[in-house]
């Protein structure tokens, strides 16, 4: 936690024109502390590699420390908390980016250390199909007990949320604005029960107005939070795109839903698809099977004896199989059961929350 001297430096280095998040991360690993910025010869801080002389023009100008006072006058009346790059509570994932923010600001009751995050993103102008493959999705996801990280806008975002609140999952709106307002206003009325279990990020000050800019930079933030980036929805251009491609250059696994050729709201997603930018996902298998998650032990259902479970016939000529082989890969299990490699790791899902199998590292699968 910073001081209230080191709070009032840092809010006024994330001020300065030009610097961003990189160049701010250098000068405070070269000098140490943001105080310790201000008060060096500039001369001293432009032998930093990277450092130059149009990123620190405005760096003397004591403007930027009366908006830094005035921003802490707005985080004290309001019980806002805030989350410096190097404390602990700062999400780790974001912490290996590079042009993560110095600073963020939070409301809410937010537990994301050493949780399983997901990014949910898509188009606004989500359809009856984008919706419910959502809605599903994080039902089936909720056996993991993830966090759910979208942008709280209209579409898709709003989607994720909601169907992360009914199924008792923590989840967190990245704002493009700062913490005074909600935009769109309409879902003003779904803050106070996100709260609850999860809540609001945003580096933005309670003075920045609302700019295109803001919304594709703070798709960082919800690219670098989470594990993984999953589009269900898009035109062949949108910022759930620029969130997929920033989620690829942190090297974080990307999904993205198929639709029909002739959907415009699929265009994006299927050009995805096409070039190797993001997986195929058609269920929450796909997704757990390629992150190597398992199910979290408190969302388990109680085991039962398998002579009382009811099989579909692909389940019982799983099972019957692994009743032989006692534990066995996911690729070999689809081989010699003759079934497509995603439709075994659904039933394989289905069948863990049965209590029937288990996983095992190395994508391994036992009966219990």
């Amino acid at each position: 936690m910073l001081s209230k001297t080191e709070l009032l430096y840092t809010l006024a280095l994330q001020r300065v024109p030009n610097l961003g998040d990189t160049s701010a991360k250098k000068l405070l690993h070269n000098i140490g502390s943001a105080e310790g910025i201000f008060k060096e010869k500039k001369s001293n801080l432009l032998k930093i590699d990277g450092i130059g002389e149009s990123k620190l023009k405005d760096l003397e100008e004591s403007r930027l420390l009366d908006e830094a006072k005035s921003e802490i006058q707005f985080i004290e009346a309001n019980n806002i908390e805030y989350s410096y790059f190097k404390d602990k509570a700062y999400p780790e994932r974001l912490k290996h980016c590079l042009d993560g923010p110095i600073l963020f600001f939070q409301t809410g009751n937010l537990d994301i250390q050493n949780r399983k995050m997901l990014s949910i993103v898509g188009t606004r102008k989500v359809t009856s199909y984008g919706q419910a493959f959502c809605e599903k999705l994080i039902e089936e996801l909720a056996a993991i007990n993830p966090v759910i990280v979208s942008g709280f806008a209209y579409g898709v975002d709003i989607t994720a949320h909601k169907a992360a609140m009914d199924n008792g999952l923590q989840t967190i709106g990245c704002l493009a604005h700062g913490l005074n307002q909600i935009y769109p206003k309409v879902h003003k009325k779904y803050v106070a029960k996100v709260e609850e279990n999860g809540g609001f990020i945003s580096e933005f000050w309670s003075t920045d107005s609302f700019d295109r800019n803001n919304f594709l930079k703070r798709n960082r933030i919800i690219a670098g939070m989470s594990e993984a980036t999953i589009v269900i929805e898009s035109a062949e251009k949108g910022g759930s795109l620029v969130t997929a491609d920033i989620a690829n250059s942190y090297s974080r696994e990307v999904f993205a839903v198929p639709g029909r050729a002739t959907d415009n709201q699929s265009v994006g997603c299927n050009n995805l698809i096409k070039t190797n930018q993001a997986r195929v996902v058609t269920s929450a298998a796909d997704v757990i099977y390629m992150l190597g998650w398992k199910l979290d032990e408190n969302a388990k259902k109680p085991l039962q004896t398998s002579l009382f479970i009811e099989f579909t016939a692909e389940e019982k000529l799983i099972y019957n199989f692994l009743k032989e082989k006692d534990k066995e890969l996911l690729d070999i299990i689809a081989i010699e059961c003759q079934l497509p490699t995603y439709k075994v790791a659904n039933l394989l899902l289905g069948m863990e929350l049965k209590g029937v199998i288990r996983p095992l590292p190395g994508k391994l699968f036992q009966l219990i």
